[in-house]
């Protein structure tokens, strides 16, 4: 008779149940630093309801309610598309983007919103919230702010995870920060890995230490839409992952700062992601980098 196969720690972090009180508290720290290092006009959020729509409940700054209840469809307006997306999408009009259904114009419009950019919250694989950015008039959205929104996304995505943890059985907040320790300790040592590869002229020990650091990649599925980068836009997008620049990882890789710039652009596309932060999250997204 087979033994039962028990899941394994992270799995079940990763079924675990978020408690809805929890998320809200979250999200509300996260909208409450969004406001702060950006200049937006409304930061907003809401968590994903039981029918797979998000529920709007959330707002830090001035707000006319329009959008308040209001429950956005997968697929549909901005936050849907990032949620089928998986990623982040920003638009400088919301009203007349073609990128967008407009089921929600109305609201939008009672609120007076243009400029829009949402992030979806993604825990355990699956989608737990969205997060907006929105100015009251049309302009472009640029890195600086894609990439504050991305960092805080990540760190509420960070935090939420621990919370999934311990409702999983792991109720020692110091094991789960060490785990978390751990992991960075591991996107580190899968960095120093492809680089030291790029070093090596012998083709069979490079192959191996290429091997190696492929074990340190969870084996996910690449996410629908997404393109599987090269060997070198892998590299590049680990490197700058660590906050290194196009410099410094032609430095370490042996290729020239155009190189390089070259292979982040094109994983950029590839991901359709918009700022290098926003890359390095959706190739970890992707189980491309660990």
């Amino acid at each position: 008779m087979k033994a039962e196969k028990r899941p394994c720690a992270q799995e079940r972090a990763q079924e675990a149940f978020l408690p809805p009180t929890a998320v809200l508290e979250q999200l509300e720290a996260s909208l409450r630093m969004i406001k702060r290092r950006t200049d937006v006009s409304l930061a907003f959020a809401g968590q994903m309801a039981e029918s797979g729509a998000v529920r709007l409940s959330l707002f830090e700054g001035p707000t006319a309610g329009a959008l308040r209840g209001v429950e956005v469809e997968s697929g549909h307006g901005l936050g849907g598309r990032a949620v089928e997306l998986s990623r982040s999408i920003a638009v400088g009009d919301y009203l007349t983007s073609p990128r967008i259904t407009h089921r929600y114009d109305r609201f939008i419009s009672a609120e007076g919103l243009h400029a829009m950019v949402a992030a979806p919250v993604i825990v355990g694989r699956r989608p737990v919230a969205v997060v907006y950015g929105a100015f009251r008039e049309a302009r472009e959205i640029g890195g600086r702010i894609q990439d504050a929104m991305a960092g805080e996304v990540r760190a509420l995505e960070q935090r939420l995870a621990v919370l999934s943890a311990m409702e999983a059985g792991f109720t020692d907040p110091a094991e789960t920060a060490a785990t978390l320790r751990m992991r960075e300790r591991i996107r580190d040592t899968y960095g120093d890995l492809r680089t030291l590869a790029g070093r090596v002229s012998d083709a069979a020990v490079q192959a191996e230490i290429l091997r190696i650091g492929g074990r340190l990649l969870d084996g996910e599925a690449d996410a629908p839409g997404l393109s599987t980068l090269s060997r070198r836009e892998r590299d590049a997008v680990a490197l700058a992952s660590r906050g290194l620049t196009n410099q410094q990882i032609g430095e370490a890789l042996g290729l020239s700062p155009g190189t390089i710039k070259s292979y982040m652009k094109s994983a950029m596309r590839k991901l359709g992601a918009a700022t290098r932060l926003e890359a390095a999250i959706l190739a970890r997204r992707t189980g491309q980098i660990p």
